[in-house]
Formats: structure tokens, sequence, C-alpha cells
């Protein structure tokens, strides 16, 4: 029963992050839809360690450190984006700070869970079983 429960916990915290996204989109105040170019790098995230899956030994290889880095890449590339996209040019700023600080929250809340998602998926202790 603990599986599921972790499973809708972490389900609930993605959509609280895609919730930030959307209102820093979607805001009268902002209503600009270009910080929504972040959903690419959460579905870009899990991509480089989904074939470098732990064997359970501890053991690293030069492949799982590859996908490791390629991840950070990516993670600190999405919350690049909303502060680059706020600092442009100060005479028409891309997004506003507000905006950017939405996403960023959104971010926060998005690579936490995918984190669990990937923790819990290498976990061999949990039942997904409801009986």
């Amino acid at each position: 029963m603990a599986g599921i429960k972790a499973l809708v916990t972490l389900a609930f915290l993605a959509s609280l992050g895609v919730m930030f996204l959307i209102l820093a989109c979607a805001l009268p105040r902002y209503n600009n839809w270009w910080p929504l170019f972040v959903l690419v790098f959460y579905v870009l995230a899990p991509l480089p360690n989904m074939c470098n899956r732990s064997d359970g030994s501890g053991n690293t290889s030069p492949r799982r450190e590859f996908g490791w880095f390629i991840t950070t890449i990516i993670i600190v590339s999405a919350f690049a984006l909303p502060i680059v996209l706020a600092r442009s040019p100060a005479t028409a700023p891309v997004i506003e700070w507000g905006a950017c600080w939405l996403v960023l929250a959104g971010n926060v809340v998005t690579f936490l869970t995918i984190f669990g998602f990937v923790m819990m998926a290498d976990s061999d202790d949990i039942e997904y079983s409801m009986w």
C-alpha cells in the first residue's frame, strides 16, 4: 500500500509543478506562452538515464556518469531558460519576472518529482498491488 501512496503523492506533485508553469503563462498579468518551452526539458530530463539502469552493485560506469552529466545539463538549461527570457533587453523583456519566478518554482517541484519517480523505479522493495 505504501507504493500506491507514493505514486499518488508523486502524481500530485507533478500536477502541482505543471500548474505553476501554466499559471506563469495564463495569468492575465503575464499572458505570454513562451515559458511553456520548459516542457521540452521535462520530457528530456529522464531520457539519458533510462538506458543506464542500476545493477544494484553500486558500481559506476562511464556510460552512467555521462548520462548523469547530460541530465545535469538539461536541468540547468530548464532553470536558465526563464531567466534568459526575463533578462532579455530592457526595452522589451520576453517574460516578466513574476512569470520567471513561477516557472522556477514549477521547475523545482517538477524535477524533484522526476527524481522521486526515478528513485522509486530503482527501488526493488515496493509492492504496487492493491490487494
